[in-house]
């Protein structure tokens, strides 16, 4: 079984050609030519590929790959737009060996891209799962055609892959699906929670809760969802997310007709029905529902402010509550829980406690950044030209200064971060209390209106 993707890597050709022409005197200024070039060190490092092994190039020398991409791409005027492509083929562990697994790899390269375009594969053994990984130039040495990724090259490339599986005896996915965004994978991969998991969780709590479709709209509505009952498939939209979500998505039970029938029974699918309540941070009464620990919240600096929320979200203000936050506003912070301890933490660690501490220490991080990919951007230009020996030396070096970057980096981000989320929080709970407000007059309504129903009878 094997699982293929690919995508581009963008930069300006002009700047790559000077770097490579001149080396000692050029410094990769964007960003992404530096990923190209981290890109060939990340497909050739130590630790995934043994020195000399599983490293095979099609139409080009292996020494000289970028820069006879670059003769192509000056040869055919083509030096804007995309530098290169980017792809993996990934195998099910314990299904295939190192060797056979090079050999697939170059063999699916060839019959994808060999006859139009220069490649590199290499396969990587630093994972359970077996990969190979491909770069290939963007315009063709044939013709000077720029490569063009549609969706039947999608097609084709799985297509190549599963047969030559198949021809050498290894499984291949029966039902292919859309795979999940990363973020999400990633999270799941973990343990966390979803925004699709709590959309579940709180629609099922909206069918046990109600008696008819209406009710089970404003329950939702009142719980701070914007839904949509009158389509095809009826959706959902958190405050959070930028599109709505099928709740047929959500869970494939969830069509109109399976949750018209589950409210039209008096036991719900998915449990006992019970009174349409709905529960409430036991800290927020509704009579003193700005007061307290929310009056604390939203006084004071934003870091302050900040520093209160995380305590609020992770549990440990306002004391022995033992709060779960219900709606869709705090939900989605919540999901985030392990971002915000990693803020907390930070600002700790480097005792940050003002906003003029925070762009001090940002302002720290940026300079020292600056100056180790600056480092290391000229070891990759000694790496080029040293002797194999020195290779080995030299690139130690540059993954001690690659660690320190990314270490830096994540600095940066947390930073950056908080930020962003302290101008933030303040709008957020105004945002929950006015919601809680209008739940609060709509449900007083009611209970007047049954009244006066009641005084009538």
């Amino acid at each position: 079984m094997a699982v293929t993707s690919l995508w581009h890597i963008k930069g300006d050709l002009k700047d790559l050609v000077n770097y490579v022409e001149n080396p000692d005197k050029t410094v990769l200024e964007t960003e992404e030519l530096r990923g190209l070039y981290q890109l060939l060190d990340y497909l050739q490092r130590p630790d995934a590929v043994p020195p000399g092994a599983f490293v095979t190039t099609l139409n080009c020398c292996k020494d000289f790959a970028v820069d006879e991409m670059i003769t192509v791409k000056l040869h055919y005027g083509k030096t804007d737009g995309y530098i290169a492509w980017h792809g993996y083929q990934s195998f099910k562990p314990g299904e295939i060996t190192p060797e056979e697994c090079h050999r697939l790899g170059v063999a699916f390269a060839k019959e994808m891209w060999g006859d139009r375009f220069q490649v590199i594969v290499t396969t990587h053994l630093d994972k359970d799962h077996l990969h190979n990984h491909f770069c290939f130039n963007s315009v063709s040495f044939r013709d000077g055609k720029k490569y063009d990724y549609r969706k039947g090259e999608r097609v084709r490339m799985m297509e190549i892959s599963d047969r030559l599986c198949q021809e050498h005896g290894l499984s291949v996915i029966e039902k292919p699906g859309k795979a999940p965004p990363r973020p999400i994978w990633e999270r799941k991969k973990r343990g966390e929670k979803t925004r699709y998991d709590y959309y579940r969780e709180d629609i099922i709590e909206a069918i046990d809760k109600s008696r008819t479709v209406d009710a089970f709209e404003r329950f939702l509505i009142r719980k701070g969802y914007e839904v949509d009952l009158t389509g095809e498939h009826w959706t959902i939209k958190s405050p959070q997310a930028e599109h709505p979500t099928y709740m047929d998505n959500v869970y494939e039970h969830f069509t109109p007709e399976n949750l018209r029938l589950a409210l039209q029974r008096s036991r719900g699918m998915f449990g006992r029905s019970v009174a349409p309540t709905i529960t409430f941070s036991p800290h927020l009464p509704p009579e003193q529902r700005t007061k307290g620990f929310l009056e604390q919240l939203l006084e004071g600096t934003n870091l302050y402010k900040l520093y209160l929320y995380h305590c609020y979200q992770l549990g440990i203000l306002p004391k022995n509550s033992g709060y779960k936050p219900v709606s869709p506003y705090l939900k989605d912070d919540l999901r985030r829980c392990e971002e915000f301890s990693k803020q907390v933490r930070y600002m700790s660690e480097h005792k940050i406690e003002t906003m003029e501490d925070l762009l001090s220490a940002r302002e720290s991080i940026e300079s020292e950044l600056g100056k180790l990919i600056h480092d290391r951007d000229k070891l990759r230009n000694k790496i080029r030209r040293a002797s194999p020996e020195d290779k080995i030396t030299l690139r130690g070096q540059k993954s001690i200064l690659t660690t320190k970057i990314t270490d830096l980096r994540e600095q940066l981000k947390l930073n950056q971060g908080i930020e962003v989320r302290s101008t933030r929080i303040k709008d957020t709970w105004s945002q929950f209390i006015a919601n809680e407000e209008r739940g609060y007059e709509k449900n007083k309504q009611a209970r007047k209106e049954r009244v006066n129903e009641k005084e009538k009878q």
